[in-house]
């Protein structure tokens, strides 16, 4: 299958199909498959771009998926991840991360973690060299330090006066958080036939102090399954959370479903049983063991990148009324 006939069926929201009944736990040892990436949002450009040498040259998806967000982090212009991410409603940057590997059904997170500029990175050490998943607040900062984590003020000269504004314009009748909340998430199936996923924010900013969303939570803003496929999320995360939106959408795959069709009937599942969640900013991403991607969003803004090893295509989906 030639790269345009397979991005025409891959990239096809509402198409339809069946994924084969099983797969091997450690990858894909037989049938066909694509390897491929899904980033989240314009600036899932970079990731991409970061990705698809490293995809072409066979390098595992864990790795894959740490270094795309990584650059995404360390990128100043954009106010909703790492470094340059909006800060809370005291002015403080408090940063949300989670990894997951398909091979061993592994992961890590970090919450409400300040002072550290790639927190993805600590979710990938709290993975590879403890027994929990999850690290928060000033015990996820003293580990980031025990391992040679450098801290630095995160808080951008821009960000600091988008924060002062904020804060010059707060009356009580303001719906009084500001709405930017674009996570990149990024997952990847690699030439082995295994599956990662990463995610990171700053979270909704102007937020509570203290607030955490649902980046670093296991099967809110990223789940996969290495025999099925691996999902993730963007949007308002207590919403996700409500409704572990991406668990949701790996289990519809395992019923037979593709990326779209899982993202969409998640989707769907979310509003149901929240019905604000139709006017809100929500978007589920997903990528099957074929390497068929899909998604599912409410919002006409929203944007994804898909990359195969080589090309670095932007996707801008219809969005769901």
């Amino acid at each position: 299958m030639n790269r345009r006939h397979f991005l025409q069926s891959a990239l096809l929201v509402g198409s339809a199909g069946l994924l084969p009944a099983t797969r091997a736990a450690e990858g894909t040892a037989s049938g066909s498959f694509r390897p491929g990436m899904i980033t989240t949002w314009d600036h899932g450009r970079i990731a991409t771009e970061i990705g698809n040498p490293l995809l072409q040259a066979g390098t595992r998806a864990l790795d894959i998926v740490e270094k795309g967000v990584i650059a995404v982090e360390d990128d100043p212009s954009v106010t909703s991840v790492g470094y340059g991410g909006l800060p809370d409603e005291t002015g403080v940057v408090t940063l949300d991360a989670c990894i997951m590997d398909g091979v061993g059904h592994r992961a890590g997170a970090v919450a409400f973690l300040r002072n550290i500029r790639n927190p993805i990175s600590v979710a990938r050490k709290v993975m590879d060299t403890t027994r929990h998943v999850l690290l928060a607040g000033d015990g996820a900062l003293q580990f980031a330090r025990q391992n040679g984590f450098p801290e630095q003020d995160l808080l951008t000269d821009a960000a600091r006066q988008r924060w002062l504004e904020w804060k010059r314009g707060l009356n009580p009748n303001d719906n009084w958080l500001d709405q930017s909340h674009d996570t990149v998430t990024m997952l990847c199936l690699d030439r082995a036939g295994n599956l990662a996923g990463a995610c990171s924010t700053s979270g909704l900013a102007m937020k509570i102090h203290g607030r955490v969303g649902d980046s670093p939570i296991l099967g809110a803003g990223l789940y996969l399954d290495n025999e099925i496929g691996a999902a993730g999320a963007t949007g308002v995360g207590e919403l996700v959370l409500r409704t572990l939106a991406s668990f949701t959408v790996v289990e519809f795959m395992r019923q037979g479903m593709r990326p779209s069709e899982a993202c969409r009937a998640a989707f769907e599942r979310m509003c149901e049983k929240i019905p604000e969640a139709r006017q809100t900013q929500e978007a589920l991403i997903a990528i099957n063991k074929r390497g068929e991607v899909g998604c599912a969003t409410n919002t006409g803004d929203f944007t994804f990148y898909y990359g195969d090893g080589e090309l670095a295509q932007r996707n801008k989906p219809t969005p769901i009324t």
